[in-house]
């Protein structure tokens, strides 16, 4: 189950990290990135790492979804350099839309790697408080925590010095308020996922005894 996790992880990652460039708004007050919708679901699957596999199994995704992220963004690097083919009339847009901007790709990374972290310590921290119980307690509180950290620093970094410091505070809100509605959503979602994960685990250790 693990193995799932890890690669579910990951493949959220780069796949919002691709999507990134598009932009939607919600009625006339919020406009947020389409990467907002896939990546929101990156720390409730290492919430479940962390609730049963362990702080150090966790901190060990954050690291390879780390990893991967700069990986991918050298063979994107590489692949935007490569001279288009005669028959390929597309180069400008695919370089807008995997190319991105080197300010925004530094927040990304910066932000991911702090709130990422974050999460994993909070999340434990919570469960050495409560044990087994309150699992939606920590998931919330590590999520909700972490996510306003990733928004802050994200949008500090990628837009600060472009707008006013009330327009970035604004946009700093209206985004935390819509993936702070998402995580509450998400919590089935975690609560399902440790039960399949202690089922699987509990059924492998059944056969290895």
């Amino acid at each position: 189950m693990l193995l799932y996790l890890n690669g579910l992880f990951v493949g959220l990652l780069i796949l919002a990290n691709i999507v990134a460039v598009k932009l939607f708004s919600i009625g006339h007050w919020a406009v947020l990135p389409a990467a907002a919708i896939i990546y929101i679901f990156t720390y409730p699957i290492v919430d479940v790492i962390v609730e049963v596999y362990g702080k150090e199994t966790g901190r060990r995704t954050v690291q390879a979804g780390l990893i991967t992220q700069l990986l991918a963004l050298i063979f994107i690097f590489i692949t935007i350099q490569l001279p288009a083919a005669p028959v390929f009339g597309h180069q400008s847009e695919f370089k807008t839309i995997l190319g991105g901007s080197f300010r925004v790709i530094i927040a990304s990374l910066v932000s991911y790697a702090v709130s990422q972290n974050l999460d994993v310590y909070v999340f434990n921290k919570l469960k050495k408080k409560h044990g087994t119980k309150k699992l939606w307690l920590r998931n919330n509180a590590s999520t909700m925590l972490s996510q306003l950290v990733d928004t802050a620093i994200f949008i500090s970094i990628a837009f600060g010095g472009t707008m006013p410091i009330v327009a970035l505070m604004v946009l700093i809100l209206t985004q935390y308020v819509c993936k702070f509605c998402a995580s509450i959503v998400a919590t089935p979602i975690v609560y399902l996922l440790v039960g399949l994960a202690r089922k699987t685990e509990a059924k492998n250790s059944s056969l290895l005894s």
